[in-house]
């Protein structure tokens, strides 16, 4: 048989102050009107300002060597690297860079399903024109990159609807 602690005033105002409920709302964890239930949670943010900033450009131009790397090693199909093999290589690391820069200044201005539907559209492409340099079909791989498409706007589409209102703004 389970019988609850004596809580004094002192240790419900401390219990409420870490957890964020009252001393008569310790029972009502998941019910609507509850002070618990009301909180939004927002996860901490642990990097400072100056991280974020050398992120903001570091993840584009990481991820477009890493794109140009990956289109110059399908495109050279195990041969020999060249010259015009690095160049496309970097034309190609630009060229995902700066699309990723754009979708990423244009898409927060959109409303949820719009937002969600231009990450999928930039995943597909970029997925799609790898997948074209193995030497597969037209046909084949426009329906990789539908595939890989579905899966993106399905991830994309849950997180915006679940942190962002109808117009956009991100719910705390």
């Amino acid at each position: 048989m389970t019988h609850a602690a004596p809580v004094s005033k002192a240790s419900g105002a401390r219990h409420a102050a870490v957890t964020g409920r009252t001393a008569g709302t310790a029972g009502t964890a998941g019910i609507a009107g509850s002070t618990w239930a009301a909180r939004t949670h927002r996860a901490p943010d642990v990097f400072d300002a100056r991280t974020h900033a050398v992120a903001r450009w570091a993840v584009p131009v990481v991820g477009g060597l890493i794109y140009g790397y990956w289109a110059a090693a399908n495109a050279r199909d195990a041969g020999p690297i060249t010259g015009w093999n690095v160049l496309f290589g970097f034309v190609c690391a630009i060229v995902f860079a700066a699309a990723y820069i754009g979708v990423r200044m244009l898409a927060p201005v959109l409303r949820r399903e719009l937002h969600a539907l231009v990450w999928t559209a930039f995943a597909g492409i970029a997925f799609g024109f790898l997948y074209s340099l193995t030497g597969a079909s037209v046909l084949r791989s426009t329906f990789m990159a539908l595939g890989v498409s579905v899966f993106v706007l399905a991830g994309s589409f849950y997180h915006y609807y679940t942190h962002e209102d109808a117009a956009g703004h991100p719910v705390n």
